[in-house]
């Protein structure tokens, strides 16, 4: 499940905004990057690992009610408001913006998120990320990313190995963060072997000389440096990918 790149190009692969999936629930809005539920699109089922990104806003006291998942590693990447998890191993947290939950779904898990607000929408990205292995323990924990540690500069937050402070992962995969605004640069060295992914959840940045807005993706399947620049309130999500055999 990945998109392939068209014969004969080696450069980036653009995924603008309009071109996701769309749904409108009332409680629910959201924005589908690959296939999900009535959204089909058989060119993006999937980059990679990367199975699923949701945009997701959900209404204040609303919410996903009890629902099973099994191997996959997912988690819900906090922009504002705030999250709050339950599932069938007795975990139970809140998770305000700048914070992560993160579940291993492996033999199958049951949980529920809701928004624990009566007046104010939560919005987040949920990530699904296919495992190395199957049937693992399932498992769940959370991490807070503190601005400062993402300011100006790629912060990772999910790992093949748990390096820096990141969650370990099951995924061939690891996931940084990053805001920009004004003269801020980052850079990013992709290595053989390895695909990336990136995805402007806020404000508008360039890539690569191109210009993202919210919602906007641009991958890279072949070694080259990744240059984030000229962010105007960007914050974004780099995945860094195990290319698929």
């Amino acid at each position: 499940m990945r998109h392939q790149q068209p014969t004969g190009t080696r450069g980036p692969i653009l995924r603008r905004a309009d071109e996701r999936g769309h749904a409108d629930h009332g409680w629910l809005r959201s924005a589908h990057s690959f296939s999900f539920a009535g959204f089909h699109d058989p060119e993006w089922m999937g980059f990679e690992s990367l199975r699923v990104i949701n945009d997701d806003q959900v209404a204040a006291g609303a919410g996903f009610p009890m629902h099973p998942h099994a191997d996959f590693e997912i988690f819900s990447y906090v922009l504002s408001g705030a999250l709050e998890h339950k599932d069938s191993m007795g975990n139970g947290s809140v998770v305000k913006a700048g914070g992560v939950q993160y579940m291993t779904a492996g033999t199958g898990v049951r949980h529920s998120e809701f928004n624990p607000s009566r007046d104010e929408d939560v919005r987040f990205l949920q990530v699904w990320l296919e495992p190395k292995v199957h049937g693992a323990r399932p498992g769940y924990q959370t991490l807070d990313i503190p601005r400062a540690e993402k300011d100006g500069k790629l912060r990772l937050f999910v790992s093949e190995d748990g390096r820096d402070g990141s969650i370990k992962t099951l995924a061939g995969a690891d996931v940084y963060a990053a805001i920009l605004n004004g003269e801020q640069e980052v850079r990013f060295d992709l290595r053989d072997g390895r695909s990336a992914y990136l995805h402007l959840a806020e404000g508008s940045a360039k890539v690569n000389g191109q210009r993202l807005q919210r919602g906007d993706a641009i991958a890279l399947t072949e070694p080259a440096e990744m240059v984030i620049e000229e962010g105007q309130g960007a914050e974004v999500l780099l995945f860094d990918l195990e290319k698929k055999s």
